[in-house]
């Protein structure tokens, strides 16, 4: 179901991107949200209606609908800012909960041609720009002074007030780039990167990528060591490294 999602979530986003007439409106938060992020997320309710009445759905636009053990968690477009300035580090993220656990996940980033989905006790996959598929498994490093780390953005970590620590974990590994968004977490998934991490995050956010990382072999949690998506920051590792990275992290 998340898959056929993703497909129709795929052909609307792409459409959308770099279109001449594309919406772009500010939230609340200042954030931006255009009329690919709105019409998705309402396409996927919509269907989710259709095939799983009894299913709640949470989503970054519209909020939570229903109360069931089963819940659908939405990020029509996670990566907006890069959307809307044409870069094509975006996708949708869908993911499935039971009883607060997610048990199934898909990443589509089609402009970048890739896809990432995992489901519990099965395995995580991803299918290349060159359409192929294959299976996800993390990296074997095992010391800090070899690996290589990802994240979003220098600023986030300084406006959360932990730039310091950071900064630590910078000049403790080998090498940075800040891939962003879903984009570092997968890298994580395949083994391309040691480590990824970000200061302030929503559920939406991570539901999708937690099943992936920890399928494929890696560890998922937020910046006190908690595991699951619902902590407002988030770190993935190899597993091999998340002691010490954490430890940076949480330096006073």
């Amino acid at each position: 179901m998340a898959l056929v999602l993703a497909d129709a979530a795929d052909a609307m986003t792409l459409a959308r991107f770099q279109a001449v007439d594309l919406r772009v409106e500010a939230k609340p938060d200042a954030t931006p949200v255009t009329d690919a992020d709105t019409a998705v997320e309402a396409m996927i309710r919509e269907r989710l209606a259709e095939a799983r009445p009894a299913d709640a759905v949470l989503g970054e636009e519209q909020g939570l609908i229903g109360d069931a053990r089963r819940r659908w968690v939405v990020d029509p477009v996670d990566g907006t800012k890069n959307f809307v300035r044409g870069v094509p580090v975006w996708g949708t993220l869908l993911a499935l909960e039971i009883d607060g656990e997610v048990v199934a996940g898909v990443v589509s980033a089609p402009a970048m041609g890739r896809r990432w989905w995992a489901a519990r006790g099965f395995g995580a996959h991803t299918r290349t720009a060159v359409g192929e598929v294959r299976s996800l498994g993390v990296s074997a490093v095992t010391d800090l002074n070899d690996a290589y780390l990802s994240f979003a953005s220098v600023e986030s970590w300084s406006a959360a007030g932990r730039l310091a620590p950071f900064m630590d974990l910078v000049e403790a590994v080998w090498r940075t780039r800040a891939f962003g968004d879903f984009w570092s977490h997968m890298m994580v998934a395949e083994g391309a990167v040691d480590l990824a991490c970000e200061p302030e995050v929503s559920l939406w956010d991570l539901a999708a990528l937690q099943v992936i990382v920890e399928e494929a072999g890696g560890t998922f949690t937020d910046l006190t060591g908690r595991r699951g998506p619902s902590g407002g920051s988030v770190l993935t590792t190899n597993g091999r490294l998340h002691a010490a990275t954490l430890a940076i992290l949480n330096r006073s």
